[in-house]
Order: C-alpha cells, then structure tokens, then sequence
C-alpha cells in the first residue's frame, strides 16, 4: 500500500532523558477511519511516543508525517490546531470551572468583544447531543464524577474536529454502560474518516474494537498486526517478551490466622455530608484481602475515605483490634496504623514535580527528624528499601516521579505507606491503568503484604481481579452494602445481581 494511504507515520523516533531511553526507532503508522491499538507494559514507549506526536517531547531523532507532509508541532495548543487531538489517562482540567469552560479553554466564543457564555453553553450542547452525553454545559467539573468528568474530555477532542484522536485507557474509569456509548462514539468517528489510536490494557476490548494492533516493549517497535489475528496469550506474550501464564498469584495468606477477634470492625459507618456510604457493617480480619465491588456511584471510594478520615463520619463506630478509633483526619488515621492509596495518582497520589525521594519519604516525615533537622541519610536510605523491596524501575532516587511509567509510580506510592508500617492497607484501584506485567508484581506484593499479617481492602472495577486475589467481596449499591461473598461462592453474576440492588 502506498505512503499517501497513510493519516499517520512516525518513523524512527529516538527520545532519550537522563539515564533512560524512552523511544528506540519506534514506528507507527495509522490509516484514517480506523482504530489502532497501541500496547505495552508501562514503561514500553507508548506516552512517550504520543507526547512527542502532541508536541509535549521533541523527538532526538526520526520523523513525523501527517497526510505525507512533514509536521513539527510546538505544542499541545498547535497540535490541537493541527487536528490532532488526545484525551490523557490522568484528567487534566481546572475543577472549579464549569464543564463548558473547560471544553472552549483558550478559544472561547465572542460577541463584541466578550465572551459569550450563551453561545458556549449553546455549542457545548450540540455537541452532548451529537454524541450522547448527559452532562449539564454549565455544571463545575469537580462536582462530576471521573466517568463524566472522562467524557467531558473526550468531547473537547472531538470539538477540535480531529483528523487523529488519541485515546489513552478511556475506559478506566467507566462503566459497563458508558463503555458501550464510548464504542459508539468510536464508530461514529470511524466513518466520519478519524484515524483513532487507542491505548488499553484491556484485551478484551482491543480485540473487539481495534482494526490493527502495535505492540511496543523498551521503547521499541515489536510488531503490528491486524486485530482480527490476534488473541489475548499472543498479545501478552509480544509485550512482556515471556509467557504470562498465571495472571494471579497463588495465595499465601492466611485470614485470621491465630486471631480470634477482627483486625478491624465496622458498624453502621455513615458519611457526613453526601455523597456517602450508608449504614455499612463488615469486619476485615487479619491477613485478609476484602474486595469492595460495585457500579460507579455505588460510594465504594467514599466508604474508604470515611474509614480513613478524608471523609467526615456522620455516625457508626470504627474499631481496631477491639479498640475505637477516631480517625478524623489522615494524620490521625496513619497514626492509628491505617493507610490509603488514592483511585486518582495524579491528583492526589503522586508529587509529579518532585523527585522518588520526596514521593517515597513524605507521609513518614517526622520519623526523619532528629533534634529538628531531617536525616538525609535515613530518607536515601528508606527509599532506596521501596526501590529494591517493590522493584520500582528509576534511574536514581532524584528522577522526578511523574517521569516514571505508572505502574512504577504506583510501587512508589505503596511503599511511602509501608513505611509507615500500617496494621490496614486501603487501596482504591491499585492496578487502574497498569499494564498486565505490572499488574501480576502489584497482586503478588498484595499477597505478601497480606501474609506478613496485614489486613487489606481493595476497591476495583474489574471482578476477575476481585476474583482473583480476594479472600472475600463485600459488594456495595447505592452506599449501602448488598451483601458479602466468600470468594469460593462468588461469580461475576452475583455481584453484579447484588450491585443493582439498591442502584
């Protein structure tokens, strides 16, 4: 096929930072009114190389052509203007503007001079409309949930008109439902004539909606086929380089292993001010990891929160080893042996402008100080126990953490918490967005950490994880629990019949 079928070619792109590089030769080519998968394990090249398509990166070496001409952008605003546009996997919008602001950001509508807000909300809406999105135009985009809040996003790419769209794991954060009208909206696209590059670690999905598939690993380009050819096991097995036969690791823990009371119990927990968890019981025992299941808005993340002080008790009781505890603020919560690692790294996980050390050391700071001072020496020394003990790949501890791939800042998040040697672990989607070969490193160190005695709950929306490394799954609907399985009686039918239960 000759080079003008071509919307996109990116040929031997080269992207080096200091003591890493991030792109070897990569290539890839796009053909308008398709989608083509773009996969690897984090850290494989696949940011990297959009980032430098968007004019975020320069690449060192190699060459770009759009349409068969040679394309150079400045930065995202050109690139935008250029008909390439991209909805990031970690949202990126100023939460206290509305939803149609955000969307005309840098090119609002006038009349006379001055913004008109009428005819904003009024484009904004035609554009809801042609693609099926119930969001109010003038509603503030930090009382929105991530699902609309991804949305939001993915309506602003297609305002631009985009020739080339690219989308980077668009269905984190949505559910069953809106992972459908997202197809749809990728048809409509497709024979509109956009070339869509869609980035996933979900198979399932790429192997139904993708046309051709790239597979990148250590910066390099591996192979692209057409979807249609592949399967799941081949897919893992060019990203990973090695055969990934188990996809949950073995179980080791033991719940409740030599304790007769609970490690932790609560009773009736309800959050102050709504949205919140409603009257919830459970008891987590020692050694244990209880899954959390349930549709978007079921509360599953305010339930953590609640527990974990972020969110204000409204009433219910809380107790630790037989003992109540408050938990008004985080600060007292990691006092009282608790820790919470955040659905959303980016904003409100991860420090990204500063370095591993500071991401590693900072919710154990006061242990650092010795007559006033912070002990540099022990703070190199703890990070340097999260890079060896988690296996976190990083050029040195000073690299800033948001130039690590995902999965690598999420072990960086986890061991901060380790460090603070917590009794109960909640972790709200561990793995969202990590590729399967972190993944398995990410459930093992789950595992571990739960046979060293440590009592953990996970919320995730993919029920084969819950399934696969749960001891047992509390399942919430509407802020209220539906029911507990034990994992030996769990299916996906039964969470899903319990999740609609007071939806």
């Amino acid at each position: 096929m000759s080079e003008e079928t071509y919307l996109l070619e990116m040929k031997g792109l080269d992207k080096s930072f200091p003591g890493v590089k991030a792109l070897d030769q990569a290539f890839l080519r796009l053909r308008a009114g398709t989608v083509h998968a773009l996969m690897g394990e984090n850290g494989a090249g696949k940011s990297t190389l959009m980032k430098c398509l968007f004019g975020i990166y320069k690449p060192d070496t190699g060459e770009i052509l759009i349409s068969g001409r040679s394309s150079k952008f400045g930065g995202p605003r050109e690139a935008m203007e250029g008909g390439v546009s991209m909805v990031h996997q970690e949202l990126n919008q100023v939460l206290k503007r509305s939803v149609m602001e955000n969307l005309w950001l840098g090119r609002f509508p006038k009349r006379y001079g001055l913004v008109s807000h009428k005819e904003m909300a009024a484009k904004t809406q035609a554009i809801f409309d042609d693609l099926g999105i119930g969001v109010n135009p003038r509603a503030i985009v930090g009382k929105l949930s991530v699902s609309q809040r991804q949305m939001v996003e993915i309506a602003k790419a297609v305002s631009y008109k985009a020739k080339i769209l690219v989308l980077d794991e668009p269905t984190s954060s949505l559910t069953n439902e809106e992972v459908e009208h997202l197809f749809e909206i990728i048809k409509k696209l497709k024979a509109d004539g956009t070339g869509i590059i869609y980035i996933s670690h979900r198979m399932e999905e790429i192997l139904r909606i993708s046309d051709e598939v790239t597979i990148m690993r250590d910066g390099k380009w591996i192979a692209t086929e057409p979807a249609c050819g592949l399967t799941v096991d081949k897919i893992i097995k060019m990203m990973v380089g090695r055969d990934l036969t188990q996809r949950f690791p073995p179980k080791t823990n033991a719940p409740g292993a030599g304790q007769e009371k609970p490690l932790l119990s609560v009773r009736e927990l309800t959050g102050m001010y709504p949205p919140a968890c409603r009257g919830v019981s459970f008891e987590l025992r020692k050694g244990e990891i209880l899954g959390v299941a349930g549709l978007v808005g079921s509360r599953r993340t305010e339930l953590l929160e609640t527990i974990f002080g972020i969110a204000r008790r409204g009433s219910g009781t809380i107790s630790k080893n037989d003992v109540p505890v408050n938990n008004r603020s985080s600060a007292e919560a990691i006092k009282n042996g608790f820790a919470m690692l955040t659905e959303e790294r980016r904003a409100s996980g991860i420090f990204g402008g500063l370095d591993v050390t500071f991401n590693s050391v900072i919710a154990n700071i006061n242990g650092y100080k010795k007559y006033g001072f912070l002990s540099g020496r022990h703070m190199r020394r703890d990070t340097q126990w999260v890079i060896d003990s988690l296996k976190v790949k990083t050029p040195t501890q000073r690299t800033r953490i948001r130039n690590l791939s995902g999965g690598n800042q999420q072990k960086v998040i986890l061991g901060r918490w380790l460090l603070t040697s917590p009794d109960v672990l909640l972790l709200d989607e561990p793995t969202r967005g990590i590729d399967v070969g972190a993944k398995a490193e990410i459930y093992q160190l789950i595992i571990d950490l739960a046979a060293k005695g440590k009592g953990i709950i996970v919320v995730s929306s993919e029920m084969p994880e819950l399934l696969g490394i749960s001891d047992r799954i509390i399942v919430m609907s509407g802020g209220r629990m539906a029911g507990v399985l034990d994992i030996a009686d769990a299916s996906q039918e039964e969470i899903m019949r319990l999740a609609a239960k007071y939806a």
